[in-house]
């Protein structure tokens, strides 16, 4: 179907005739898998019968050449079809994930990227970036581990004005190309299957071995040499002791180079097979007419000296299988006299020479794209969630209808916030559960979004570039002797450093300080505050102390008291989620601990 046309039509549907669709094919490769396996058993049994007839009457052992060739025809068809229905495994795999996204099943079924973060990092894990049920989870359909760290690289650091707007268009072009989206994850997985990139950039980047211009020169001069002395020799012109000559020189040539040339040829057979996998993925990228200025730049940055990345490979692919030539039982010798791998090995030197810094590109690009199918399945499965407006100036966080977007659909409540120079602090009170951390999260995690280049969960939202500092999940840590008041107070000494860099800052505190007395509180929770403020950073903290509500007082105009209220009725509690102006008026802390059975 036409992309224009999928635009209009809604995602499910589009997803469930995919899926129906490569279900079909997977079954009709079972049934030929099943069909072949029992024509090599008949031709098998065929063949063992017409054995044991020729035996017998002493026939013609010619005719067992029919089921012998058509055993082996089949073999070859059978291991084409597993090739083929693994393929289609996962071309249903890749509607199956995209299915249980949009209903909402997503969690635990994907790649967490635990492993791609800093524990140190100042908002990742309070913002359920990584992890078990995570954005990352959520949004990474990447198949290799370039894509998987580009992504996660965007979620931990936001980018600029520009290059968000970019990403936008990008992310734009690709929602609707769907069959792109899945091409690109099925290369992604034989690449990642295949390739270890930190290996092939080593590779790549590694000083050369073979690096004298006289010495390549040497290697077919002196062949030459050897190939005019037999010459010389079998038309009687020059004496033998000419070719024993040219020969030794060629074999202590040969032999000054071992050592380096079988270092080339070891090296360059796992990089030639990881080049291969990686070639496939590359012509996907290379062959698209993308109009979206991101994407064609990408695209651009493939090429080398205007050759496109597949035309590159090839040319090392042919040098490799030239290469392999010396291993033919006849041609071995001759290649021995024709110094066939050392001049090879000069000729890899120099292709990797030549697209040294390239290999590199063309890693960084394939994460740069599987990172914008990662957003652009998002903005696919999530069409009612608008691109952010990004403002140049800031800081700004200004929005309509934000809502958390890893909580289910049907339960999220949206909310409106604005927060700017002029009012950059809401101070936000409420009773226990009535849902002042998810709103701390929501803002957050909708930032991360916006300067990645995502879509967001909002009906509108606004922002400048920033930085994110939050302390919402720090933990206390026994192995290294660190309370959790020290472990808050650490990360707020982080988030106070963060607030002097250039980008503004947007700071979640969610209960500040609430680890010392009220007192001390207090006074350290207005100084942290003042200090942020002064820094032209913005954002938002919750409390239970109604004392540090007199803060928006004593910083007005720049803060604003908010709260959430709780309902009680018939013993039980009740919230609506919805954002108030003000300062709650009562407190549900007596009534949780009587539902739950404590005496108070």
């Amino acid at each position: 179907m036409p992309a224009d046309a999928q635009k209009n039509e809604p995602t499910r549907p589009i997803y469930e005739r995919h899926l129906a669709e490569r279900r079909a094919a997977l079954e009709a490769l079972a049934r030929r898998e099943r069909a072949i396996s029992y024509a090599r058993l008949g031709v098998f049994l065929v063949g063992f019968a017409l054995l044991l007839a020729i035996a017998r009457t002493d026939g013609d052992g010619r005719w067992l050449l029919v089921p012998a060739v058509t055993f082996v025809g089949l073999v070859v068809a059978h291991a084409r079809t597993i090739d083929a229905r693994g393929t289609a495994r996962r071309r249903v795999d890749f509607y199956e994930r995209a299915l249980a996204r949009i209903d909402e099943r997503w969690a635990g079924t994907g790649s967490s990227g635990e492993n791609l973060f800093a524990e140190a990092h100042p908002h990742a894990r309070d913002l359920d970036l990584f992890g078990r049920g995570s954005l990352f989870e959520l949004l990474c359909s990447a198949r290799t581990t370039m894509g998987e760290r580009t992504l996660a690289e965007w979620l931990s650091e936001g980018a600029g004005p520009a290059v968000v707007r970019a990403r936008q268009a990008a992310v734009a072009e690709l929602a609707p190309r769907l069959d792109l989206r899945e091409e690109i994850s099925l290369c992604g997985g034989d690449v990642r299957a295949g390739v270890n990139p930190a290996e092939l950039a080593a590779w790549a980047a590694s000083p050369a071995r073979l690096a004298s211009p006289a010495a390549r020169l040497a290697a077919p001069v002196l062949v030459t040499v050897q190939a005019l002395a037999w010459i010389g020799w079998y038309f009687g012109v020059l004496p033998f002791t000419a070719v024993l000559l040219s020969l030794g020189a060629q074999a202590l040539f040969g032999q000054w180079l071992q050592h380096r040339v079988r270092l080339v040829l070891h090296d360059v057979e796992k990089a030639g097979r990881d080049l291969d996998l990686l070639s496939q993925l590359l012509a996907k990228i290379e062959g698209e007419p993308f109009r979206a200025p991101a994407l064609a730049a990408l695209r651009e940055r493939l090429a080398v000296d205007g050759e496109p990345p597949s035309a590159q490979i090839a040319r090392l692919h042919r040098l490799m299988h030239l290469l392999d030539a010396r291993r033919n039982e006849l041609f071995g010798p001759v290649s021995v006299l024709l110094l066939w791998a050392t001049q090879f090995a000069f000729a890899v030197e120099a292709w990797r020479a030549r697209s040294r810094t390239a290999v590199g590109e063309w890693l960084a690009a394939v994460g740069e794209m599987e990172a914008l199918c990662s957003l652009a399945g998002y903005a696919h499965e999530h069409p009612e969630q608008p691109f952010p407006e990004i403002a140049d100036a800031g800081p700004c966080f200004d929005a309509a209808g934000l809502a958390h977007p890893l909580l289910p659909a049907a339960g999220r409540v949206a909310n409106d916030l604005q927060l700017d120079e002029r009012r950059a602090l809401l101070i936000v009170s409420g009773s226990n559960m009535s849902g002042k951390s998810t709103l701390l999260r929501a803002v957050g995690i909708n930032a991360v979004l916006a300067l990645a280049g995502a879509p967001v969960c909002a009906a509108r939202l606004r922002l400048s570039r920033l930085r994110v500092g939050a302390s919402i999940c720090v933990v206390d840590s026994l192995r290294e002797g660190i309370s959790h008041f020290y472990a808050e107070i650490r990360r707020l000494r982080q988030i106070v450093e963060l607030a002097r860099g250039e980008v503004p800052l947007l700071f979640l505190l969610d209960e500040v300080l609430s680890g010392t007395n009220s007192h001390d509180r207090r006074i350290g929770a207005e100084a942290v505050i003042r200090g942020l403020l002064e820094a032209r950073a913005i954002g938002l903290v919750t409390t239970h102390d109604l004392a540090l509500t007199e803060l928006a007082a004593a910083l007005s105009p720049r803060a604003a008291n908010v709260h959430f209220e709780d309902h009680l009725a018939d013993g039980r509690m009740s919230f609506d989620y919805r954002l108030r102006d003000g300062v709650v008026r009562k407190s549900n802390a007596l009534e949780l601990m009587r539902a739950v059975g404590l005496r108070v």
